[in-house]
């Protein structure tokens, strides 16, 4: 599906959310080590040799230089100068996994819609019909109505969980997948739209695998994790016997969805896999997808769900669809009964009564993520509606929340950004001209957005009552499918949005060719209207550079400006180009960021298409800031609370990557997480850079100076 291909900043800030949603973990916070130094302050940490410049002092700034920690030695741990006394002062609450700048910033983001949601609320009932401000006032207060959800306990589910008991074999199993997709019920595989990866102007549809409870396909067979899987039959019980399945058997059912799921992961695909773009991409005629599956339609399939496929779609991972086919013909059907139940469960078990909710956060928030406890009920129900009518929460969330003075702005850093880039590319000394004009012709045909879409959706056919939460979950899971894979078969359109401007996260799709920047993180610590231009430049100015890097990355690099998976590349600079982000790989693959555990290291390749766009990130927006303080010399002579503009905007890189992470959680990433922990991300790209060692008097040897031999230059 189209989200599949985003490339975001960061991932869902709150881990417990997106295991919630679908049992793996896409967080964007992460630990802070212990510092590599507590040498007293020197000159490189700034502060004493600022003071002895004739420049007068600006005065203070938005930027608190007294979070500054003057113990350590900002050129031996950056992260942990700028940040180590901020984490110390702000501990994770316990209903997060993580805590830092971007969780305060989306918390800040939710109170803003918690107050539009009560607004829409408390006016639904007058409302003008049909409006969205009824719908999503409707929605928000059934799923805060616990009295009703409490009454109801599994009832809304027993007729899908009758119709799972009625299957008799696995012609009856194919059926069910089929006509539950048709509902907008996902069942083992995922499918949607996206760009055709050869013909990128056109929508096709994408068949990609799923179906696991577990992140990985590591944590079936591997001993490490036995105890997490002893764990996870003990939730599946637990799930089946809420429903009144007998102890037993509720025990028999869990061992059976184990020993089907543990065979689904064998087919699948690792995190390192799953981030090569020819794992992503097999397009097929259904006759050629009917051998790989010859006992599951896709005539069938496709018939059902309304969709009329052209030349064909892609079938994008074989061997799991292979698998999947095997399971149809040779599996028990009791055991797909299993499986089926169970996921039934588990995925309306948000929705249901306390117990089943208490049931899901105890193994996918506490024991797998390490969250003491559920948020509140406003919060979750807020990110229901986020993710059932989240475009329409937009829509008044920018007109209560955005400015067009923001807007204008960062369209101004944008361009900003992008003339750096391209002055970059033209500048590069490793790669031939061929190659460059291939680049430039892409950073040409990059659309950047801002804030929210030009055009927002009609939401005139999802039908929201005040009093069923249920119901309403399955209509707008419906509503939304059907929207969704409507689009194949048709011109893509780049002006759509792949995220909500509520949220805090900015992303870059390959597919294409699109920069995004959500309104939410248009606001400090990446964006302040009155900040001096350091500030600005080192926090969404370096947010612009690395989303426009990510059309540069490893797997970025392997679409032309057109959206097309196409290799413009000449043989000696792919060479090149490989070498020197095998250098950052191998940079990331030393780092070990639990301090207990220093076996865990970082997945060097897990994390290289973020690290790229770091790196790329960070030099782009350091560019841009210099040209702006050539044509304002006053401002470049100034310092601020002592510090230079250099410094400064390294200061706010860092602010932006503080944060810290609860030790399951921290292991959750560093398996799954194509992010880096952000205290790596906070030094990973600025220990690369001549200008931060310039900026604070680093030396040969220290921590943030790497060698030459092991310096990255990529872009």
């Amino acid at each position: 599906m189209t989200k599949q291909y985003l490339k975001p900043l960061a991932l869902a800030v709150t881990v417990a959310l997106s295991l919630a949603a679908c049992g793996k973990s896409e967080q964007a916070s992460a630990p802070a080590p212990a510092p590599a130094s507590t040498a007293p302050t020197t000159a490189s940490t700034a502060p004493a040799a600022a003071s002895t410049t004739a420049v007068a002092d600006a005065g203070k700034s938005i930027f608190d230089v007294s979070e500054l920690d003057p113990n350590i030695h900002a050129c031996q741990d950056f992260n942990g100068f700028v940040n180590s006394k901020w984490v110390a002062a702000n501990p994770i609450p316990n209903d997060h996994t993580s805590w830092g700048a971007f969780n305060k910033l989306a918390d800040a983001s939710l109170n803003t819609q918690h107050s539009i949601v009560d607004d829409a609320n408390k006016g639904a009932d007058s409302a003008k019909a049909g409006t969205i401000e009824q719908k999503i006032g409707w929605l928000y207060r059934s799923g805060m109505d616990e009295a009703t959800i409490e009454k109801n306990g599994f009832e809304p589910l027993k007729p899908k969980l009758d119709e799972i008991a009625g299957l008799k074999n696995g012609a009856d199993v194919s059926s069910y997948i089929i006509k539950r997709y048709a509902e907008g019920d996902a069942q083992v595989f995922q499918f949607g739209a996206g760009g055709d990866f050869k013909h990128a102007d056109m929508q096709i549809g994408f068949a990609n695998e799923a179906g696991l409870g577990l992140p990985t396909k590591d944590y079936y067979t591997q001993p490490d994790y036995k105890a997490i899987r002893d764990a996870y039959v003990a939730y599946i019980a637990k799930a089946l016997q809420l429903t009144g399945v007998a102890e037993a058997d509720a025990k028999k059912q869990a061992d059976d969805v184990l020993k089907f799921e543990t065979q689904l992961a064998a087919a699948s695909l690792s995190p390192v896999e799953e981030r090569d773009t020819k794992n992503e991409y097999h397009f097929v005629t259904v006759k050629e997808a009917d051998k790989v599956t010859p006992h599951f339609s896709w005539d069938k399939f496709f018939d059902a769900q309304g969709v009329k496929i052209d030349k064909g779609f892609s079938l994008s991972q074989p061997k799991f669809f292979a698998q999947f086919d095997k399971m149809l013909a040779s599996t028990p059907v009791d055991q797909w009964q299993a499986y089926l139940r169970f996921h039934a469960i588990d995925d309306a078990s948000p929705y249901l009564s306390k117990n089943f909710q208490d049931n899901k956060f105890a193994f996918y928030g506490t024991t797998l993520a390490g969250q003491p406890q559920q948020q509140p009920r406003w919060k979750r129900v807020l990110r229901t509606v986020n993710g059932s009518m989240g475009e329409a929460l937009g829509q008044l969330y920018v007109a209560k929340a955005f400015t067009p003075e923001a807007k204008q702005r960062a369209e101004e850093l944008v361009t900003n950004i992008r003339n750096a880039l391209k002055a970059r590319i033209e500048n590069l000394d490793w790669m031939s001209a061929e190659t460059k004009a291939k680049a430039i012709d892409k950073w040409n045909k990059f659309l950047p957005k801002i804030g929210y879409p030009d055009k927002w959706r009609d939401w005139s056919g999802l039908d929201i009552k005040a009093d069923n939460y249920y119901a309403n979950i399955e209509a707008a899971g419906k509503f939304n499918y059907q929207y969704d894979i409507a689009h194949i078969g048709k011109p893509t359109d780049r002006k759509e949005w792949g995220m909500t401007p509520q949220t805090v996260n900015a992303y870059y799709n390959p597919s294409d060719n699109t920069i995004n920047f959500p309104a939410a993180i248009l606001q400090p610590p990446f964006f302040d209207a009155k900040a001096d231009d350091a500030i600005n430049y080192g926090g969404i100015g370096a947010v612009i550079g690395h989303e426009s890097s990510h059309g540069f990355d490893d797997q970025g690099s392997q679409f032309d400006g057109d959206g097309n998976q196409n290799d413009w590349w000449t043989k000696a600079d792919k060479t090149q180009f490989e070498a020197r982000t095998g250098k950052l790989v191998n940079q990331f693959n030393d780092y070990t960021p639990i301090k207990d555990k220093p076996d865990l290291h970082v997945n060097g390749k897990l994390t290289l298409g973020e690290n790229i766009a770091d790196l790329g990130g960070l030099n782009v927006a350091y560019d841009a800031l210099q040209t702006a303080l050539k044509a304002n010399p006053t401002e470049a002579a100034q310092k601020i609370d002592g510090y230079t503009q250099d410094q400064r905007f390294f200061l706010n890189w860092a602010r932006v990557w503080r944060g810290s992470m609860r030790e399951k959680s921290e292991i959750l990433q560093l398996n799954t997480d194509p992010h880096s922990p952000e205290s790596l991300r906070a030094m990973g790209a600025p220990s690369n850079m001549p200008a931060f060692a310039t900026a604070f008097q680093c030396k040969a040897g220290d921590v943030m100076v790497r060698s030459d031999d092991k310096q990255v230059k990529i872009w």
